[in-house]
């Protein structure tokens, strides 16, 4: 089996070079290059082509957000696996904005990080077990704010959409007017921020009004 090949973009020598030698230790990945900020993460990787940059996220010259961003864009087939000492909401949500496959603390044990990097190369996502419950509760807030923000006739109407219904049968089916309908959808999308249909629906699945097909 041929090995995962890494490019390792940290900032600190010594924790660079000992998660070199820890994956080298462990036989079943390559590491091809280190780097030591953004912009060197992101050269090396369209010179090498990896299947894997582990990036840490506070670098210089070009911080880990921003490099995984253009690699993200730049070379789709190259997954990115985020290390840092940050579990907060807002850097777990700024890094999976920016592109990121998995995200690991550095904290997690050796086994954590070969199971990442394992999972993400092959198109799977990967998540310490603290950024899982940050992201947990991050959802649960999410739906308490969706719930203190559409009322029950919206969540109907929005549940309705979702599910193909167009206006008029909506009408029928709440036994209101259409103009009614359109009232609340307006409103909702305005609540929502959605633009569309599609925005509407995708909304509704991840607030789990309805499955996804």
């Amino acid at each position: 089996m041929s090995k995962i090949r890494v490019i390792l973009a940290e900032d600190h020598t010594l924790v660079r070079q000992g998660i070199r030698l820890l994956l080298e230790s462990h036989g079943g990945f390559e590491v091809v290059a280190e780097v030591s900020d953004g912009r060197e993460a992101v050269r090396k990787t369209g010179e090498l082509r990896p299947d894997v940059v582990l990036m840490d996220i506070s670098m210089p010259i070009l911080n880990g957000l921003n490099a995984t961003t253009q690699i993200v864009k730049q070379f789709p087939s190259v997954k990115v696996l985020a290390l840092t000492m940050h579990e907060d909401q807002e850097t777990v949500r700024q890094v999976l904005k920016a592109g990121a496959a998995g995200y690991v603390v550095k904290k997690s044990a050796a086994k954590d990080l070969f199971e990442a990097i394992r999972a993400i190369s092959q198109g799977e996502g990967f998540f310490s077990s603290s950024v899982l419950r940050t992201l947990l509760s991050e959802y649960v807030r999410t739906i308490e704010d969706t719930e203190q923000t559409l009322s029950q006739r919206e969540a109907e109407i929005l549940q309705l959409i979702a599910e193909g219904y167009p206006n008029r049968e909506v009408a029928s089916l709440l036994c209101i007017s259409v103009k009614t309908v359109e009232s609340h959808k307006e409103n909702i999308k305005k609540k929502i921020g959605a633009r569309d249909n599609v925005e509407l629906i995708k909304y509704a699945i991840t607030k789990g009004l309805i499955s996804a097909k």
